[in-house]
């Protein structure tokens, strides 16, 4: 094994978590999410956690649970539609939020990763999202200014990786998972596909091995569909 390499996701996570750190968890829906990553984390039982993610998966899996197991204090996200605990922790109080426009999310964590520690959009000028916030004209057009996002560790999901941590993504699975691969202290990453260097053209590498502190083959992929969605097949002639 390289240095990089490691077992499995409690052997990626040994000595780096504690009470009250801020985890970015990549992942849209239930798509590319770090599976092995939060089920270790749960395991684990590390408490008052704040989390950067889109959503906070659903219920029973993904980070939800860690939601079921109380770990969680605050979350950063853009969308927590899909999750009744999230909800019922909210309206409660026991859980804090802090919501983004989708895009303005996605800026924040592209920014802290490359070091900028404040940016200008559009987006929310004028709404509760802007409130508190400084705003600024340019060009005779309103704007927010949105600070970057960084963590104290990141989890990842990516389809191939090799053993120096250079990442590839499949399809929609990418996601928010290069940008945080860039913006955490530590970054973690669990791959379907683990090969030697050399075995992924450099022109496909999506995330370069040099933002990558531990990387493993999952044990397990249970790839969930949120909300399965069908039709009734055609009857008769089109």
């Amino acid at each position: 094994m390289s240095g990089k390499t490691v077992a499995n996701a409690a052997e990626a996570l040994e000595g780096l978590l504690f009470d009250g750190m801020t985890i970015m968890s990549g992942g849209f829906g239930l798509c590319g999410i770090p599976e092995n990553l939060i089920a270790a984390i749960r395991d684990h039982g590390v408490k008052n956690l704040t989390v950067i993610s889109n959503n906070c998966g659903v219920d029973g899996f993904g980070l939800g649970l860690l939601l079921e197991n109380g770990q969680i204090r605050k979350m950063i996200s853009s969308y927590v539609g899909e999750n009744k605990l999230f909800e019922q922790l909210y309206l409660s109080g026991e859980l804090e939020l802090e919501f983004n426009p989708q895009g303005t999310l996605a800026e924040r964590i592209r920014a802290g990763g490359a070091g900028i520690p404040a940016f200008y959009t559009k987006t929310g000028y004028g709404t509760v999202i802007a409130e508190g916030k400084e705003t600024r004209t340019f060009n005779g057009e309103h704007y927010v200014m949105e600070t970057g996002l960084v963590a104290d560790l990141s989890i990842v999901k990516a389809w191939k990786g090799d053993t120096a941590g250079n990442l590839v993504y499949r399809k929609t699975a990418r996601n928010f998972n290069p940008m945080m691969a860039t913006a955490g202290k530590a970054c973690l990453v669990e791959v379907e596909e683990l090969v030697e260097p050399g075995k992924i053209d450099p022109d496909h590498i999506h995330t370069p091995g040099i933002y990558v502190d531990k990387i493993f083959k999952g044990a397990v992929f249970e790839k969930r569909i949120e909300r399965t969605t069908t039709r009734e097949p055609a009857t008769g002639a089109a």
